[in-house]
């Protein structure tokens, strides 16, 4: 199986100049956790991604206002991007190596494709191979040390 089995296909994105807002509303509406952040939507090239917790941590618990955009709040470091034709078992290692949740997808112009969920992967790949999806599921899961 290849990351274009699982992935969601021509996800919805936002670029770093948009409102915060934007994003969180995006969320809300299509029922996600994250949305890629591109430098513009025709080049489609991934800066970043903005998670739910990006907002709640950075925007909402440091009580920034509306004037905020994404670009302020958004994670540029450690994106992980695969390839349409990387074998599921790749992007399996990509995730429990990094612990990430995602990982996007992008063609041979680093275009934006797709976006691959630990939960894409448990549904396609779990029936199957359930002792995959555990593995990374302990691995993404382990707690990191609290910044305080």
């Amino acid at each position: 199986m290849r990351a274009r089995d699982v992935m969601t296909p021509n996800p919805e994105v936002v670029t770093p100049d948009e409102p915060v807002s934007r994003a969180a509303q995006l969320m809300r509406d299509i029922d996600v956790g994250i949305v890629p952040v591109v430098d513009d939507r025709a080049t489609m090239k991934p800066v970043g991604v903005i998670t739910d917790r990006d907002i709640a941590v950075r925007h909402v618990a440091d009580l920034h206002g509306e004037q905020c955009r994404v670009g302020d709040h958004m994670t540029r470091d450690r994106l992980d991007a695969v390839r349409p034709d990387t074998d599921v078992h790749e992007v399996l290692e990509c995730m429990k190596r990094d612990q990430v949740r995602r990982v996007l997808v992008v063609d041979e112009s680093n275009r934006l494709v797709g976006i691959i969920a630990q939960a894409d992967i448990a549904r396609k790949e779990g029936p199957e191979h359930p002792e995959h999806v555990e593995e990374v599921l302990e691995r993404i899961s382990e707690p990191g040390r609290p910044r305080r």
